[in-house]
């Protein structure tokens, strides 16, 4: 009888061991699409591991009865994936905590339970980020300066509206990254004219003396009946890349701890690859970097070494403190040492904005850029990662550099900022550009600027020499859009007010003349602290919209799509079906296909937002 039982528990026991198994293979990416290795690949409630390679490839055996497998990587949320018939897969991971599933993976081993529970203990990603099964990640940390929106301005009470030119473009790219990650962004993080300036418009090169071109379209506007609009275009003169002045840089890095997640500092030596390959002989690059402390990584080298300067960068690793101060004093002691008198001298912050050692206050920092700015050395920021992102400080750091600010969410992105905008990212054509518009009230009754919220100036500091304003690269363009109400025409924007007393605010008492408003324009030449003003009258004609430029018709595309998100009392009859439909009929060239994914993102948007999107009239 005993005999018999060993025989059955034999073969019970040796059933299990011949389960059938298959192999399944994929690989594990991140949201920006790039390889993840060294994730833990594991069977649900198994035994079954396996780990991606450098190119985050993986090769799993696993039993046919398994239903479940299980992602896991310190930077990054946890995922689980559900096995059907297929034999491969790809699969993405959000940055951020690593946190155990409800069915810790090979429970019965202490040691696995271990590394599940170091891993819940690492940086967190934004709250609002789930992936799998996982529900739990810390606060988001994210901060932006507060944006009140433009209103009308009775042009019988202020005719004169100035502003500092805008050629940043990171408010698109980040609001693309939230809405990519299926998350609606902050309305603060909408800057809608960082969204409109970040394509390409097909603006008149420059023929004349100034190195800036202005271009004007009047037409009506598309979501407000009986208003119109007024689309302004300022293009820079373009400079070919063998008439570039040499280069003078200094790559700024952080590599405090913050910045250890896929799309922050990994992403960022690519990025910087990409520049270093656009380098030529005669320019110079260093490289500071820092954390706890700060160091110079790379003496000034010349830019056709570029395998030494790509192996500093990737001897870069993260960890520890952001001693930002510290770090910007010892890249502005390097640029000074190295200073080109004619040439291009400028230092570029790669960070996540998250200061918190170094310089004792914002105040003094800000004051230590605008010292070195007024030397001749810029400074431009790149923005990085999500969850404890500054886009208030890096935007302000920028400002005050007289450089860009420009947020890379991918490695296309980090393409469009370093290749094909290299010109324009780093070298200035026209410095402090201001505009100042003077409205005629015999035609406009109040006007509204589109965004440019943080760079309102006051009419007086137009002329004032002293007042920092917006820098102009290479090839850049500039867009401003307003909306107009046209005298004569009754709408619910305007509150009553009382008429001046001693001002003439009646149309007939001005006297006849077709210009409706004058554009102004004051720049300075890199190299010179003296103002040159020049203006463009223009008259009070309206076209029909379809018959404007595509320019203007994808740029209102783009500002309706802005007032969509950040939900504006101004939207009017604004739809993402409206959006949509306009930007596929002002395509253009579109060689580097920005307005088609502008497009899809809408559409993104609007299967995010649909309840709004069915509450809206047509």
């Amino acid at each position: 009888m005993k005999g018999k039982i060993v025989i059955l528990l034999a073969l019970f026991f040796s059933a299990f061991a011949l389960v059938p198994e298959r192999v399944i293979t994929g690989t594990v990416q991140d949201v920006h699409q790039l390889p993840i290795s060294d994730v833990i690949v594991s069977v649900r409630g198994g035994k079954a591991k396996a780990k991606t390679d450098s190119a985050g490839k993986f090769s799993i055996a696993v039993p046919v009865y398994s239903k479940m497998l299980v992602f896991t990587h310190a930077g990054f949320i946890t995922n689980e994936v559900k096995l059907t018939s297929a034999s491969t897969m790809s699969v993405t991971l959000m940055a951020g905590q690593a946190i155990p599933t409800e069915e810790p993976v090979a429970r019965d081993q202490q040691s696995e339970s271990l590394v599940l529970h170091s891993f819940s203990k690492m940086a967190a990603a934004p709250s609002s980020v789930l992936q799998g099964n996982v529900s739990r990640a810390r606060p988001n940390t994210e901060n932006y300066n507060p944006i009140n929106e433009n209103g009308f301005q009775f042009t019988g009470h202020d005719p004169v509206t100035t502003f500092s030119v805008d050629v940043d473009r990171a408010a698109y790219s980040n609001v693309r990254r939230f809405l990519n990650a299926g998350q609606m962004p902050p309305v603060d993080a909408v800057r809608i004219e960082e969204m409109i300036n970040y394509f390409d418009y097909d603006y008149p090169q420059p023929t004349g003396t100034h190195p800036i071109s202005i271009h004007a379209e009047f037409t009506n506007s598309p979501w407000n009946d009986g208003l119109k609009l007024l689309h302004i275009g300022l293009q820079g003169k373009t400079v070919s890349a063998e008439n570039l002045p040499a280069s003078n840089l200094v790559f700024l890095v952080d590599v405090s701890g913050s910045m250890m997640d896929e799309n922050k500092l990994p992403l960022l030596k690519q990025a910087f690859k990409l520049l270093v390959d656009q380098l030529r002989t005669e320019d110079k690059i260093s490289i500071v970097a820092y954390a706890g402390a700060a160091g110079v990584v790379l003496e000034p080298t010349p830019g056709n070494e570029k395998m030494k300067i790509k192996e500093a960068l990737d001897n870069l690793e993260a960890g520890g403190s952001t001693a930002g101060g510290e770090g910007i004093e010892m890249a502005y002691k390097l640029a000074k040492e190295n200073f080109l008198p004619k040439g291009n001298n400028r230092i570029i912050l790669a960070t996540d904005g998250d200061f918190n050692v170094g310089i004792s206050s914002e105040g003094e920092l800000l004051r230590l850029i605008e010292e070195k700015r007024k030397g001749g050395t810029f400074l431009s920021v790149v923005g990085f990662g999500m969850g404890n992102y500054k886009d208030s400080h890096i935007e302000t750091l920028a400002d005050k550099g007289n450089g860009n600010y420009a947020y890379i969410d991918n490695i296309q992105e980090a393409r469009k900022v370093f290749v094909q905008e290299f010109g324009g990212t780093l070298f200035t054509i026209a410095k402090d550009v201001k505009i100042q518009i003077e409205f005629n009230p015999a035609h406009v009754q109040a006007y509204r600027l589109i965004g440019y919220e943080n760079r309102a100036l006051k009419n007086e500091e137009f002329h004032d020499d002293k007042k920092d304003a917006g820098d102009m690269g290479s090839g850049h363009s500039v867009t401003a859009i307003y909306e107009i109400i046209p005298v004569g025409i009754k709408s619910s924007f305007l509150s009553q007010t009382d008429a001046l007393k001693y001002q003439k605010t009646d149309a007939s008492e001005i006297g006849k003349t077709d210009e409706m408003l004058t554009v102004k324009v004051r720049y300075k030449n890199p190299d010179n602290e003296k103002s040159v003003l020049f203006d463009l009258p223009v008259k009070n004609v309206s076209k029909a919209f379809s018959a404007c430029s595509q320019d203007l018709q994808f740029a209102s595309a783009v500002a309706e799509f802005g007032l969509l998100l950040r939900n504006s009392e101004y939207k009017g009859t604004s739809s993402y079906h409206h959006v949509i439909s306009q930007a596929k009929a002002a395509f253009g060239k579109d060689d580097e296909g920005y307005r088609s994914e502008f497009v899809r993102l809408v559409k993104t948007t609007q299967a995010l937002d649909g309840r709004k999107e069915t509450a809206r009239k047509e």
